[in-house]
């Protein structure tokens, strides 16, 4: 029996150098004890290694190169284990190279998982280190410290990491398992264990206030941030003291914003106002229903999207419309404008209904949810799907549009507005121009929502799929055209 001591603080280098000179003589995993230690057992361990066989009976040593990747990660684990579990993988591949491409073996599976394991928590390293400002005489480039307690050994494959972000100050991080140092030329590790420094710094006071203020309860999801931030994590944080009190306050902090909520959107969303389209305002046939809808819509806080919208977009079109156009929710645009399909997907729309023949002042356009859903990029609010709460609550509003309308063709735009009207859950495309029975004499007829055309990046396929977009609406205007007929 072989016995191998390694230090066993994340270098892949020692467990490498190791795992070679017992391949090398042709020694059996079943045959090696894999040890951590000290570094003075370390060096006495090195004579048990054993002699490499002569090279005409010793065989080349390769590996595919996810191995090697697959390898640093798991020796930073700290399974005692995962040793032993790497050089078995090893002697493995030299008789089966594809053994990486067999999820349902078992020790391929249980070295992913350490893997897993491992980048998660140089991950939580990079999102909750706290570096806190170390004052003193030096002068020139100023010094930082930080604490934190991985649950592995990642401090050196995660240090590279703050030497790009922070690469104009000194720096240490120190953690249970090792330290790293930046000094603005060489990044150094020590694998040598710390104890927390515990130094307080006069900025945590201001950064609180900050995270204090930017802290939104209308998107709080308690047991998300208990599964990304764990406790472990919190007690080294400043921020931490202050978010029981944030949670237990987030209701009444959400009933506030609604409250206080801007009629005006934010100033750089003018400039995008102003280059909507300018459309005609559609006059109302009959404004005393649907004028007492919309006002009453207005002011809609059933669900939690209107705290970050502009306003409500509601249904827009006169009330006695035969179609009725159902999309899934307003875009930016129309977010701004307060107006149902005045954006990119409405010129597509407007186009196709005019191929199609069909006047767009006919009909009654309106949307499945009726506040715009969306996450801030920059100075960009892109697209964002409504869940299903979302959508049952807005099916209120949606039902007293119908009733105050009347149409007799409800037109779902996309899916979304399908599951709103009809709660069909299958592919568009096997519903897609097959009318639907509704209450009464009313008729749901499914097809694609014009912002799908947008989307699409071969100009051939986005042709074909705008001519079979204008071939559902002459299909709409031949149904009701039909109907209205034999009356």
């Amino acid at each position: 029996m072989h016995r191998v001591f390694l230090l066993g603080r994340g270098d892949f280098a020692e467990w490498r150098d190791a795992a070679r000179a017992l391949a090398a003589a042709g020694v059996a995993p079943r045959e090696v004890e894999w040890r951590t230690s000290g570094e003075n057992e370390l060096f006495a361990a090195g004579q048990n290694l054993p002699k490499a066989l002569p090279r005409a009976r010793a065989r080349a040593l390769t590996v595919p190169a996810g191995f090697l990747e697959l390898a640093e990660a798991v020796v930073c684990h700290t399974e005692p284990g995962r040793f032993h579990l790497l050089y078995r993988l090893l002697w493995r591949l030299q008789s089966d190279r594809n053994l990486l491409a067999l999820p349902a073996d078992e020790d391929v599976a249980r070295a992913r998982l350490l893997a897993r394991n491992v980048h998660r928590d140089s991950h939580k390293m990079t999102a909750f280190v706290r570096f806190k400002e170390v004052f003193g005489e030096a002068v020139g480039r100023r010094r930082f410290v930080a604490w934190f307690e991985p649950s592995h050994f990642v401090v050196a494959r995660t240090a590279p990491f703050f030497r790009r972000r922070f690469a104009d100050m000194d720096w240490m991080i120190a953690t249970p398992r090792g330290s790293a140092r930046w000094d603005g030329e060489t990044l150094a590790f020590d694998p040598r264990p710390c104890e927390n420094p515990g130094h307080d710094d006069p900025m945590d006071d201001l950064w609180c206030t900050y995270y204090a203020s930017i802290f939104n309860p209308a998107r709080l999801k308690v047991k998300a941030m208990q599964t990304e931030m764990p406790k472990k994590y919190w007690r080294n944080l400043p921020e931490a003291a202050l978010i029981p009190g944030l949670i237990a306050h987030a209701e009444a902090n959400v009933r506030a914003m609604a409250e206080r909520a801007a009629s005006d959107p934010p100033l750089f969303h003018h400039r995008l106002q102003d280059a909507a389209p300018t459309l005609p305002q559609v006059r109302l046939e009959s404004p005393g229903t649907l004028d007492a809808l919309r006002e009453e819509a207005g002011r809609c806080t059933r669900c939690p999207l209107h705290c970050a919208a502009t306003q409500t977009v509601f249904g827009e079109g006169p009330q006695g419309a035969r179609i009725m156009m159902v999309g899934e929710q307003p875009g930016d645009q129309e977010d701004l404008a307060g107006r149902p399909f005045v954006g990119p997907a409405g010129r597509v729309l407007d186009a196709a209904l005019h191929e199609a023949g069909i006047a767009r002042d006919s009909l009654y356009l309106t949307n499945a949810v009726k506040h715009f859903k969306y996450v801030p990029r920059g100075k960009r609010r892109l697209h964002q799907r409504p869940d299903r709460g979302e959508i049952e609550h807005c099916r209120w509003w949606l039902a007293k549009e119908i009733d105050a309308v009347q149409p007799s063709l409800v037109v779902t735009l996309g899916a979304t507005a399908l599951h709103a009207l009809s709660g069909e859950r299958r592919p568009l495309s096997e519903v897609r121009g097959k009318p639907i029975a509704m209450e009464g004499a009313r008729l749901l007829y499914p097809t694609i929502h014009p912002s799908h055309l947008l989307r699409l990046p071969d100009g051939a396929e986005r042709l074909r799929q705008h001519a079979l977009f204008v071939e559902d609406l002459r299909a709409i205007r031949a149904m009701i055209e039909r109907a209205h007929s034999l009356c």
